[in-house]
């Protein structure tokens, strides 16, 4: 006797983002095994990232055979005047369009400056460099200490934060447990007036650690630890400032691996990504809210990666990027709506390759990259395409004991406008996929937007970019794992509905 067809509709496919931790057969078919190169987009559909355009247009002649940009910030000046600073191939450059070496007589042999802007001027500040300030009186890029107007010794801080009106400097080699601050609204004066140092030895609360990053929030000098954080109020007057809090267990990994959110302060602890604000109600042992549902893809990334992690909160597209270079994946987390857990939604990027971040004050998302600096937009990495996938965990139709025969899938995007889309499927854990491929349409767009599987669509003058295309499929098995791939080469697309037909058979 024939059976009758059983379905399971995904709306939505991947709209909770990876999930790596739980068990696959347990989880909710909301969340994927892979998605990768995509990002949860306003309708909660899983869909293309943006790529890059060059904005730089010399790279390759100022960068020679270096890694590339690998710092970027901007300079905004009383005047409203705005210029961009980046370092690689041990130089220092404005501009945008075109890089200009600004670099002068200073000696640099690395290209991780951490920058900062105070009373209307610039400072870049690595480990083992005299720190450099931009002077625009003067238009003069110069070490601080050969600045007319210094007073004292520049220490030679790996970490720099402006904030409460002067300059905060940590993690001196030799000394990583003392934070310098300069004189008020002045990082020129670094001896006399409100200027000082504080020794954070006898302060860690675990008895021993080492700086690794500053931040402020609300109103907090936050000071961050490998395995720890104090929190100091009254910053606003070093003399009188008093410890607030102290947390346990939980630290950041590194200097710039740390993004505030207006709200709140997102950091890279080596348990995960974590909120600040969450943390210090919860002061709870480190499970890495934000990322729990990929925590342990984070902690291998952490520890395999040997570069410089770099984290950046973009305001328009409402999410937090987590780098890890060498490794060669970005984290994408999605801020709109968290799920039920506390985490958010999560994706990955790779193929980029980006070395840096920066959010300029006209919120657009810089980037460095090997060829220069870039701008996250257009549906292309510079000129070249990217491949999207996304996958889902084992399907078991609510009984994984009996065999599923699969007879079809129809697969709902959203433009993606002469793609060719390719929908794959595997039986029992096993990677030997099976696929189908189609062309979407050239988006005159489809009749009624539903077109057979290796048949040529209807058109008519509707220019809806839905598109719906059946997919006969398969084979048998007692779990179905869906997977849909295609290439990015200028067109966006989205995921919105997988309907997935099968019939049951008997125990297997």
């Amino acid at each position: 006797m024939a059976q009758p067809l059983q379905n399971i509709t995904i709306s939505a496919p991947g709209f909770a983002g990876i999930n790596t931790q739980d068990a696959p057969l347990m989880q909710n078919p909301s969340f994927a095994a892979i998605a990768d190169n995509c990002i949860i987009d306003k309708e909660g559909r899983i869909a293309s990232r943006k790529g890059y355009t060059m904005v730089s247009s010399n790279g390759s002649t100022v960068l020679g055979s270096s890694a590339g940009i690998e710092s970027v910030g901007e300079f905004v000046q009383t005047d409203g005047t705005k210029i961009v600073f980046s370092a690689g191939n041990n130089k220092i450059f404005n501009g945008t369009s075109t890089l200009v070496d600004k670099t002068g007589g200073a000696t640099i042999t690395a290209n991780n400056w951490q920058m900062a802007s105070l009373a209307n001027k610039f400072y870049l500040f690595q480990r083992d460099h005299a720190p450099l300030v931009y002077d625009p009186s003067t238009t003069n890029l110069t070490t601080i200490a050969a600045h007319p107007a210094v007073a004292g010794t520049p220490i030679e801080g790996n970490i720099c934060l402006a904030a409460f009106g002067r300059l905060w400097v940590a993690d001196v080699t030799g000394n990583k447990q003392t934070i310098y601050w300069t004189d008020s609204l002045n990082g020129l004066i670094w001896t006399g007036g409100s200027s000082g140092s504080l020794d954070l030895t006898t302060v860690w609360p675990n008895g021993f650690d080492e700086i690794t990053a500053l931040a402020a929030h609300n109103n907090f000098l936050i000071i961050f630890g490998k395995r720890s954080i104090v929190v100091y109020g009254g910053a606003s007057d070093p003399a009188t400032m008093t410890l607030t809090d102290t947390i346990l267990n939980i630290g950041c990994v590194g200097r710039d691996a740390i993004a505030t959110t207006g709200k709140d302060l997102m950091f890279l602890d080596f348990s995960g990504v974590r909120s600040l604000s969450r943390t210090i109600q919860e002061k709870s042992a480190p499970i890495g809210d934000v990322s729990r549902n990929v925590n342990s893809e984070i902690k291998s990334r952490v520890q395999a990666e040997t570069g410089d992690i770099k984290t950046v909160y973009d305001p328009n597209n409402a999410f937090l990027l987590v780098n890890f270079p060498t490794v060669g994946v970005v984290y994408c987390f999605d801020t709109r709506y968290p799920l039920e857990n506390g985490s958010y939604r999560t994706t990955t990027w790779t193929g980029m390759k980006p070395l840096c971040f920066e959010i300029t004050d006209d919120d657009e998302l810089f980037i460095g990259v090997l060829t220069g600096i870039a701008k996250y937009n257009s549906y292309t990495d510079d000129t070249g395409s990217y491949g999207l996938q996304y996958f889902s965990h084992p399907l078991s139709f609510g009984d994984s004991s009996r065999l599923k025969f699969l007879k079809k899938v129809n697969v709902t995007t959203f433009s993606g406008e002469n793609s060719n889309v390719t929908l794959n499927w595997a039986y029992d854990y096993r990677g030997d996929y099976r696929v189908g491929v189609y062309a979407l349409p050239d988006f005159v767009a489809a009749q009624y937007n539903i077109s057979e599987f290796n048949t040529t669509a209807e058109y008519s003058s509707n220019s809806s970019l839905i598109n719906t295309q059946k997919v006969n499929t398969g084979g048998s098995g007692s779990v179905v794992q869906i997977g849909v791939t295609t290439t990015i080469n200028g067109t966006e697309i989205a995921f919105q509905e997988l309907n997935i037909q099968s019939t049951i058979g008997r125990i297997n």
